[in-house]
């Protein structure tokens, strides 16, 4: 089997010759990964560690998205994200929030909201045909939709988490031109591709560490209808809807099930129903998970040896489908090299076997960007 046609395989729950693979670690651990490994670019690492998945997206052409002098920078929505610092490593932050304190609609800067023609969708099928056929194709990020999360880089979560109750005709405002911006980008990919994109990746994080961030009732509300619309679009592409949900989100899913999700991206196992095994039992018949290998627990904290058993403990759970796997987020600063080795050897042979081929890839993707989801 190549990797497209694993993953299809597995998704249909027919078998597959070794687990599917989604690779996802910060830049920092990208690096370390590759310099053990002697790797010079992104396209090596993805083939080493046997990522079975691969991303393409339209070219920005939209209005100049600007570097101001303190270093930060501008998104689409308006709002601008600066570096924050930490032991080992750095992530971006959101810095400056233009839609902050807006509580009337006349107030509401509506320069900032972006529109689908700021992309070129003209390579998009060359960049599908670039594969060949031999890797799952996905399109958007787990950053794209994100009425939650995406809209407090802009306004702050306080604030869109008491929106959301009050139904603040200003937030309602940002979260339909949100909808709309992603709903046509990822339609216009989806005409453009001509049947090649796999799977359209969204995300929304609905859950904490310990329950749902908000009720059924306002995801029923303020969400249902408006990924039911989305995944309603991909479908009629002949794609695969993959959504990411950080957190305790297993109240949600009969309903996103119901209105049309094909693939749960990352689950965490952060409370006993969100263990995988329970997931399994309660949905596993009607839903692909991909993830579940911990990186606030087992890869950061445990040994290599509990690492394979967890991965091991998987392989038995789907011998023929149902999960993709890979961390519950991207791999962390700290986390043990030996701990991700052995989750892929576990998973993958291809790690024991760098041949000359790998090592004379060439590709120019920034290994900073590979596999991070956008911000915007």
């Amino acid at each position: 089997m190549n990797s497209r046609q694993r993953v299809i395989s597995a998704f249909e729950r027919k078998g597959y010759d070794r687990i599917p693979i989604k690779h996802e670690a910060t830049p920092e651990v990208n690096h370390m990964i590759m310099s053990h490994f002697g790797l010079k670019n992104p396209e090596q690492l993805l083939r080493v560690v046997g990522d079975d998945f691969r991303y393409i997206e339209p070219v920005y052409i939209g209005p100049e998205l600007k570097t101001f002098p303190d270093g930060s920078v501008e998104g689409y929505f308006g709002e601008r994200y600066k570096y924050a610092q930490f032991q080992g490593g750095k992530y971006l932050e959101a810095c400056h929030l233009p839609f902050a304190g807006i509580r009337k609609l006349e107030d509401l800067n509506r320069s900032h909201f972006p529109k689908a023609d700021w992309f070129d969708y003209s390579t998009i099928k060359q960049q599908c045909e670039k594969f060949d056929g031999q890797y799952a194709i996905c399109a958007g990020t787990a950053g794209d939709m994100d009425f939650i999360n995406g809209i407090a880089r802009a306004r702050g979560m306080e604030e869109v988490l008491m929106d959301l109750i009050d139904d603040n005709e200003v937030y309602l405002e940002i979260m339909q031109a949100r909808f709309e911006f992603y709903y046509n980008t990822h339609k216009s990919m989806l005409q453009a591709a001509d049947g090649l994109i796999d799977f359209m990746h969204v995300g929304d994080d609905l859950g904490t560490q310990l329950g749902p961030m908000i009720s059924m009732d306002v995801f029923e509300k303020h969400f249902a209808q408006k990924y039911k619309k989305y995944f309603d679009m991909v479908h009629s592409f002949g794609s695969r809807t993959m959504m990411h949900m950080c957190g305790c989100v297993h109240d949600f899913l009969p309903r996103l099930i119901e209105i049309g999700l094909d693939v749960y991206d990352v689950v965490q196992p952060t409370t006993q129903a969100m263990q995988i095994e329970n997931l399994k039992e309660f949905v596993g018949d009607k839903i692909i998970f991909q993830g579940s290998m911990c990186v606030q627990s087992t890869l950061a904290w445990g040994t290599a040896e509990q690492v394979e058993a967890d991965v091991d403990k998987r392989l038995k759970l789907f011998p023929d489908g149902g999960l993709f796997l890979g961390p519950t987020h991207a791999i962390q600063v700290g986390s043990p090299l030996e701990n991700i080795l052995a989750m892929y050897r576990k998973a993958s042979s291809l790690i024991e076997n760098i041949t000359d081929e790998i090592l004379s890839i060439k590709d120019d993707t920034d290994v900073n960007e590979i596999n991070m989801s956008k911000l915007f």
